[in-house]
């Protein structure tokens, strides 16, 4: 199935330049891979699918990427830069209580994951099919998570009363992560949000037990 979304370039004389028509080109190939591996599951998915979504020739994709792996990891990359951007940016001043700041943080996360559907399957679900390179991968882009939050979370004092607040850090990030591939899992993109509530009350009860 073709996406209605997706134009091929226009033919023959136009206005783009060479690099607009390769970044487009390498756009729709990466959207391509992220919608088809969704649908059918890495493993089914084949370089002729992407093509074939993307609306671009087999020689155009291999003037990009090596292979199907190339691009799923580029395209798995780069989803995870935007996604730590959003939510980086979502936490807001650095003079805000750091609870408020978790809080915009993780809602930002789930809005966005429950706004990109086929991006959430593919990147938190598929991916371990992949392989190890891509399974390293996802450790790393977690790591950065973790610091994200530890980082966050260490301008309150209580937290720091932890016996390893990075610990804690990592517990609370590993905790989300298998919350929110649960929900993908079973397909309730729309759930996720709601999320936020419990995972904000569980962080509260490690800094404040009295609370």
């Amino acid at each position: 199935m073709d996406s209605p979304g997706y134009e091929a370039l226009p033919r023959g004389r136009h206005h783009l330049t060479r690099e607009q028509v390769v970044a487009s080109q390498r756009e729709r190939l990466l959207q391509g891979i992220t919608e088809v591996v969704a649908e059918k599951g890495y493993l089914r998915t084949s370089v002729a699918d992407v093509i074939k979504r993307a609306r671009v020739s087999r020689e155009t994709f291999y003037e990009h990427f090596a292979d199907k792996q190339a691009c799923f990891l580029t395209a798995f990359e780069e989803g995870a830069e935007l996604l730590l951007a959003m939510v980086e940016k979502a936490a807001g001043p650095e003079g805000d209580p750091a609870l408020t700041r978790l809080e915009r943080t993780l809602a930002a996360y789930l809005e966005g994951l429950a706004d990109d559907p086929a991006g959430a399957r593919t990147f938190l679900l598929e991916v371990y099919a992949v392989g190890p390179a891509a399974a390293a991968r996802r450790f790393q882009i977690q790591q950065r998570f973790v610091a994200l939050i530890n980082g966050l979370l260490r301008e309150d004092d209580r937290w720091l009363r932890l016996p390893d607040p990075e610990f804690a850090s990592r517990i609370v990030v590993g905790g989300v992560a298998a919350l929110v591939t649960g929900k993908v899992a079973e397909g309730d993109h729309g759930g996720l949000p709601a999320l936020a509530e419990p995972i904000m009350a569980h962080v509260r009860s490690l800094i404040d037990p009295a609370g």
